[in-house]
């Protein structure tokens, strides 16, 4: 198995360009779905989440081409109505297919989704919603299925604000006979990049950035081609890193105005934010100062990065508390940050971080994608030699991440280990 050898060491200073969202080319790649012919999608990361999703739309029947960050897409007259259990475990967002393939085939069965284990996320809102448009849903072990003799427009409110049920809700809704309006949407910029790239492939959508999306169903679309939106997580988690170590770091690739909430909280620990048309450069020397952060969807400080905070705030003066409103099982990196020397002690859904305490290199395990990334950031600034087990959920979002953090000066490497081999 893979890990990351991390040593503690100076600040990091340089630029790095992000990826494209990881959260929107995986959606990306399941709209594809809805029209037969050839779709282009550039700026895809080059992560593992998207070779999965490349093998379930393989396994659909889909022609899969990646070439230097450019997916091309030949997507049949026919497409598969079922997807691999072996696949869609390990990632989550697969089960967006779910609308697509429904208004596609008028029938879909996909196996339980996997991905990262952040507590309940059923997919309740998906299904609820689709029932109310036609569908009618049933349950195996280890699978949900879905048919229809052809949706239509409905007036769906989600309880809450569900990105997930929202993609789904959208693109099952884009060629459904009538009108279909969700309300309560989610907000997110991904949500608004697949928009876009729905809009290019003729859908009638109109209010995607606000909590209303109406959707008005058209006979056909047609293929596209579509630039994927910067990451703004893997923006904010090399923001962090320019802050945590007291460096300087030009963050190019992402809308700042995708990071509102997340660089106020990188001003009131009293980093220095500038801010450009293309990106942001984030700067910081000692003195970090503690502050409050509470996770909420978007516009909101997002759940992605409340583990990377975390580090960060175990290194400001005084007494920070993250909340996190979001999933309910996101501090399983507390007990690792604890292992490397960090003061952080949990109250129900409130994490109170006491700083700055010095932090020391150890074994930890990433438990998932953002946890991970943290872990490799903690090792940045600790005394002595830090091995982050599990790398593999790392590569699940973060391109070359080593890689990238060496160029910026930090001493990142990957190494073997042996499987089974003892963390602690």
């Amino acid at each position: 198995m893979d890990a990351f050898l991390v040593r503690g060491g100076g600040p990091l200073i340089g630029a790095v360009r992000v990826s494209g969202a990881k959260n929107s080319a995986l959606k990306l790649l399941a709209a594809a779905l809805l029209a037969p012919g050839r779709s282009v999608i550039r700026n895809v990361p080059d992560i593992a989440d998207i070779a999965v999703m490349g093998k379930v739309l393989e396994h659909l029947g889909v022609g899969v081409d990646a070439r230097d960050g450019v997916l091309t897409l030949d997507v049949g007259d026919e497409v598969g109505d079922e997807t691999p259990a072996h696949l869609v475990s390990r990632l989550r967002a697969s089960i967006v297919v779910l609308g697509p393939l429904l208004a596609r085939r008028g029938h879909v069965r996909v196996a339980t989704p996997g991905g990262c284990n952040l507590g309940n996320r059923a997919i309740d809102l998906h299904l609820s919603g689709l029932a109310r448009m036609g569908a009618e849903i049933s349950f195996g072990a280890d699978y949900v299925e879905a048919r229809t003799g052809g949706l239509a427009g409905a007036d769906i409110e989600l309880p809450y604000a569900s990105v997930g049920a929202t993609e789904n809700l959208l693109m099952a809704a884009v060629t459904a006979a009538g009108t279909t309006r969700i309300g309560n949407a989610a907000r997110e910029p991904e949500i608004v990049d697949l928009v876009a790239f729905l809009r290019r492939m003729g859908a009638d959508v109109c209010g995607e950035g606000s909590d209303e999306i109406v959707v008005t169903g058209v006979g056909a679309l047609r293929p596209a081609d579509h630039t994927v939106v910067g990451d703004r997580i893997e923006a904010g988690t090399y923001a962090v890193a320019a802050a945590l170590t007291g460096g300087t770091i030009a963050v190019d690739g992402v809308d700042p105005g995708h990071l509102r909430m997340v660089l106020s909280k990188l001003r009131a620990v009293g980093a220095r934010v500038d801010e450009r048309a293309d990106g942001v450069t984030v700067s910081a020397q000692a003195g970090l100062r503690a502050t409050d952060i509470v996770t909420l969807p978007y516009p909101g400080f997002p759940t992605d990065l409340g583990a990377q905070f975390l580090v960060l705030l175990s290194q400001a003066y005084g007494t920070s508390m993250l909340t996190e409103n979001v999933f309910d099982a996101r501090f399983s990196v507390l007990a690792e940050l604890t292992r490397m020397g960090a003061d952080i002690s949990l109250e129900s859904h409130h994490a109170v971080v006491r700083g700055p305490r010095t932090l020391s290199g150890a074994e930890v395990r990433a438990t998932d994608l953002r946890a991970g990334a943290a872990l490799v950031l903690a090792g940045l600034v600790a005394d002595g030699e830090a091995v982050v087990h599990d790398a593999h959920h790392i590569d699940r979002g973060y391109t070359d991440f080593a890689a990238r953090l060496r160029a910026l000066g930090g001493d990142v490497r990957r190494v073997d280990v042996p499987v089974g081999a003892a963390v602690r």
